[in-house]
């Protein structure tokens, strides 16, 4: 019961929010249409125009989100699909904080279950960070 709860339920959570991030990007990408936008500030609407004005930014990101969230969602190699998704939900966070205060309860709930999967996969992890031998 406990590792359902500090591991299958953020993995799960995390998956369906990135999969359905995925499936709203590539939906405006091919129509110019949204399935989902949650009330977004002027600024924050500013930010993600600019993205989406890139030209490549955009499908990248959601083409990440869907990988992410298919390794979450799936259970296969959910530690990488974890750390894919890691700095886009570290530039989410910090999108609430600076530009869009209204999403902070989104934000809260990345953030727990972020740490928590940290947690749990960070034996997959803690290689990247011990010294190199020669």
């Amino acid at each position: 019961m406990t590792r359902h709860l500090s591991i299958t339920l953020p993995r799960l959570i995390l998956g369906a929010l990135f999969l359905l991030s995925a499936v709203d990007g590539f939906y405006f990408i091919f129509t110019g249409g949204r399935i989902i936008h949650p009330p977004t500030s002027a600024r924050g609407e500013e930010f993600e125009r600019a993205l989406i004005a890139s030209g490549f930014f955009w499908p990248l990101l959601k083409t990440v989100n869907l990988v992410g969230a298919l390794c979450l969602l799936t259970n296969r190699a959910p530690a990488f699909g974890f750390a894919l998704i890691l700095p886009v939900i570290t530039v989410i966070v910090l999108f609430h904080l600076f530009l869009n205060p209204q999403g902070l309860p989104m934000a809260a709930i990345l953030v727990v279950c972020s740490l928590l999967l940290l947690r749990a996969y960070w034996p997959q992890y803690s290689g990247l960070f011990e010294p190199e031998r020669a």
